[in-house]
């Protein structure tokens, strides 16, 4: 293995090791805290709070690991996932369609101003070589 090539697994023993990691601290708490406000968090209601925002080891775990990797998606939160895919794709539909307009309004734009220089260049071409005839008298000879 060589680590002057970048070959091999990357190792951090370079950084400084750190105390009170995340890992270490979640290893040591038993309970997780959110703090909402600021001035919502007073001396007198200190326990009152704690009570509110603090739960149980037990509690938290079973939040976090709801079911297993191989067990079975409740109806609620395949729903859930449907609704977000679905929320996803109308999101795309829609910007696709927004880009796929801007795109022909260009193009037309493009269209008709080209089709506006080609038609003044036929009327200046046509001016220039008008014979006083209507229509004209190359168009008008009778060929033998």
């Amino acid at each position: 293995m060589c680590r002057q090539f970048g070959v091999g697994p990357p190792t951090f023993d370079h950084l400084p090791k750190e105390r009170g990691s995340l890992g270490e601290v979640a290893n040591e708490a038993e309970s997780a805290a959110v703090r909402t406000d600021k001035s919502d968090i007073k001396r007198e209601d200190g326990e009152n709070m704690k009570k509110r925002i603090f739960m149980q080891e037990s509690e938290a775990t079973a939040f976090l690991k709801r079911r297993g990797r191989r067990s079975t998606k409740s109806k609620d939160e395949v729903n859930a996932e449907n609704r977000q895919r679905l929320a996803a794709d109308e999101r795309r539909r829609e910007y696709y369609e927004e880009q796929r307009n801007e795109f022909e309004n260009y193009v037309e734009e493009e269209r008709d101003e080209q089709q506006e220089r080609n038609r003044e260049k036929t009327e200046q071409w046509r001016e220039y070589h008008y014979d006083g005839l209507y229509p004209s008298y190359q168009y008008n000879r009778h060929h033998i």
